[in-house]
């Protein structure tokens, strides 16, 4: 995910990173066989590979939210994370990730990321997004529960909007215009170079 312009603001206790997780855990089990190496709305992603990405991201945060570098992870959960049972790598990781969340003061810690050292706080805020977005292009590419929950949509909403233009990182499209009356799924779906036409 592209660095948002980081600034100093209080902790923010209702981020809705557990809710995010089952949001994305409840469409990973709604994967088809047959569906694994579908495409999704992330260029050059096929379902495997987005459900691979979110899985290797959660990995990290055990060892992140414990004081670890990036190079001293190193390249431990590069390539495929998934294995023959992609289901159950997804539930382990984000089990072990939900609950090194939990451990009092997480998010006032320091965590060392790629593009350098940020708050738990900015680091969880910044996970649940993701979480967000993706739990959508998965839905959209398997063709099942594309309606996210209005909590978490808000959340990402507010997110998105504090970023600016995200297509400056290569991640993502330009921002698509919306009616002034789009809900908040378009809109934080726009913010993204998404849209929810079939």
């Amino acid at each position: 995910m592209a660095q948002r312009r980081q600034h100093q603001r209080a902790a923010e206790p209702g981020t809705p990173y557990p809710e995010a997780l089952a949001a994305f855990g409840e469409r990973v089990r709604l994967i088809a066989p047959d569906q694994w190496d579908a495409p999704t709305p992330c260029a050059d992603w096929s379902v495997r590979d987005l459900v691979n990405h979110l899985t290797g991201e959660q990995l990290w945060i055990p060892e992140l939210l414990t004081g670890a570098t990036v190079s001293e992870v190193g390249s431990r959960f590069d390539g495929d994370v998934l294995g023959d049972d992609p289901v159950a790598a997804w539930t382990g990781a984000a089990d072990a990730a939900r609950e090194a969340f939990t451990v009092p003061g997480t998010t006032a810690l320091t965590v060392h990321l790629s593009f350098g050292s940020v708050s738990g706080q900015y680091y969880l805020d910044q996970l649940t997004t993701d979480l967000v977005i993706h739990a959508w292009d998965l839905a959209k590419g398997i063709g099942r529960r594309t309606r996210l929950p209005a909590r978490l949509v808000d959340f990402a909403l507010g997110e998105f909007a504090g970023y600016g233009d995200l297509s400056g990182s290569g991640l993502f499209d330009p921002p698509l215009p919306v009616a002034d009356d789009a809900d908040p799924q378009t809109r934080m779906l726009a913010l993204t170079g998404r849209h929810d036409r079939p």
